[in-house]
């Protein structure tokens, strides 16, 4: 029974669930700019304990769920792919609450707390990766002094120099096969236009070495230098695989330092200009500002077979009906005509593809891919390779060597990446006309070559004395470099 002021009680798990979903959308839609702050406040916190209690709540349910093996019901095999389709969440989302079912089954003390709004999912997932370390028997020992020390005010890094201390009390000598070598996991997955989310789980070797890339790497350049730390570090691991890649000691890459794979429709290809920046143009557009400046492009044109139109040019090579008659003149009746008439049109059909891919792309290459791809139909094709050009560099092996010896690091103000770090930049864009010469090329790093320059909208001069200066997009700062650097023998 319910006291005056308070909620009214659920009746039963339904019921609970629709109070639930009620009260969020009635918070989704509430005026909250009317609120006062601490009344905001109030329902942050509040918000962070419901959150608490549905993560125990799902993981309950869930744990029942599978217990019983309830997915099978739907033709799912696991409660994960349960989970990805029946509740339109994704595969990450699903592996998450998966976890949690099985982090709070092993975790008592950990899903009564979080049930009762004391502590946030955040701090719990902690405290279960943390004491997953110990042996078996000492968990829930663990857990329940960790939670206290929570309740009492300690800090995330407090509980975490906790856990350690309790490790190092219980672990036994040979700690060989407990580093989290064998829950090690990474997965990208990749989403929408090739963006990429990045989680898992590394072993304290690949944590070092990954802190000591993005420390090194994930610097701040200068004044200029805008980024927060987390688009630094993500520049910082980008930079890093660049670096990799431009190595050659990656299987098959044959030391590629970049390269473009320009696709464009054969529609695209026949509207293009005849300028010769077209091809920068669509290289830009397919892998970003600034990516053609330094790249090996690949250009591949693409096209489909538009069934509407085949089936026009042969209506258009078809005989008219009395052509379709008989040799001795007498029509044939109806049946007879319609099969010869759908037979003559196949093959014109045919024909017509044939001839086209010959025209298209020579005698190989795309006529053996309709053999074999249009089996089951001449419109069953959606995009075929008709053409691919050989690997050409943008700026030729010789001119790179000389940008490289005059210039010796980064150019822009200040920066002094090595010549590693940095790719030529064409100071006029080819684009807009600017030549491959050694007056309109420039050794920039990545950050100020892709970012600053082509991103941000920085312009950077290259003066006949050799010195260099960058204004800043919005024209208030000009950053001048150092003494012109030696002259390229």
């Amino acid at each position: 029974m319910c006291l005056p002021g308070q909620p009214p009680e659920p009746a039963t798990v339904a019921d609970a669930a629709a109070m639930a979903e009620a009260g969020l959308a009635y918070l989704a839609a509430a005026d909250t700019a009317s609120l006062t702050t601490a009344e905001q406040a109030d329902c942050l916190r509040a918000l962070e304990r419901a959150g608490s209690r549905h993560t125990a709540a799902r993981a309950r349910v869930l744990y029942a769920f599978t217990a019983q093996g309830g997915y099978e019901d739907d033709g799912h095999g696991s409660p994960r792919t349960w989970l990805k389709w029946q509740t339109r969440i994704s595969g990450g989302a699903a592996f998450t609450a998966v976890k949690w079912m099985q982090h709070l089954a092993a975790h008592a003390a950990v899903a009564d707390a979080l049930a009762a709004g004391e502590i946030s999912e955040s701090w719990a997932r902690a405290i279960c990766e943390w004491t997953d370390l110990l042996p078996g028997h000492m968990r829930a020992d663990a857990d329940a002094i960790l939670l206290g020390a929570a309740a009492g005010g300690a800090g995330l890094r407090d509980l975490g120099g906790l856990a350690e201390e309790m490790y190092k009390r219980t672990a036994p000598p040979d700690r060989d096969g407990d580093d989290g070598f064998a829950g090690r996991d990474l997965r990208l997955g990749v989403t929408f236009r090739g963006a990429g989310k990045l989680g898992g789980e590394l072993t304290p070797g690949c944590t070092a070495a990954l802190q000591a890339v993005l420390e090194a790497l994930g610097k701040r350049a200068g004044p200029e230098d805008l980024r927060s730390k987390g688009q630094r570090q993500h520049d910082a691991l980008e930079e890093a695989c660049r670096r990799l890649v431009a190595s050659g000691c990656l299987p098959q890459r044959a030391g590629q330092p970049t390269q473009i794979q320009l696709h464009l429709t054969l529609d695209q290809l026949r509207g293009l200009p005849g300028a010769g920046g077209a091809e920068a143009a669509w290289a830009g557009a397919a892998a970003g500002p600034g990516a053609d400046c330094d790249a090996t492009i690949v250009p591949v044109v693409t096209g489909h077979v538009d069934p509407a139109v085949v089936d026009r040019l042969a209506a258009a090579l078809l005989p008219g009906p009395a052509g379709l008659a008989g040799h001795d003149g007498a029509a044939d009746d109806g049946d007879a005509t319609a099969a010869r008439r759908e037979l003559a049109g196949r093959a014109a059909r045919q024909l017509i593809i044939a001839r086209a891919a010959d025209v298209l792309s020579g005698p190989t290459g795309l006529a053996a891919y309709l053999r074999t791809g249009l089996l089951a139909g001449p419109a069953a094709s959606v995009s075929l390779p008709l053409d691919t050009g050989a690997a050409t560099d943008t700026i030729p092996a010789h001119l790179r060597r000389l940008v490289t010896a005059r210039d010796r690091c980064c150019r822009f103000p200040g920066c002094d990446q090595p010549p590693a770090a940095c790719q030529p930049h064409h100071i006029t864009p080819r684009a807009q006309g600017g030549p491959t010469c050694l007056t309109n090329l420039l050794l920039l790093c990545s950050f100020h070559h892709l970012i600053a320059v082509h991103r941000w909208g920085w312009q950077v001069v290259l003066h006949p004395d050799g010195t260099v200066t960058a204004t800043s997009p919005d024209r208030t700062r000009t950053l001048h470099s150092h003494s012109p650097p030696v002259q390229a023998a």
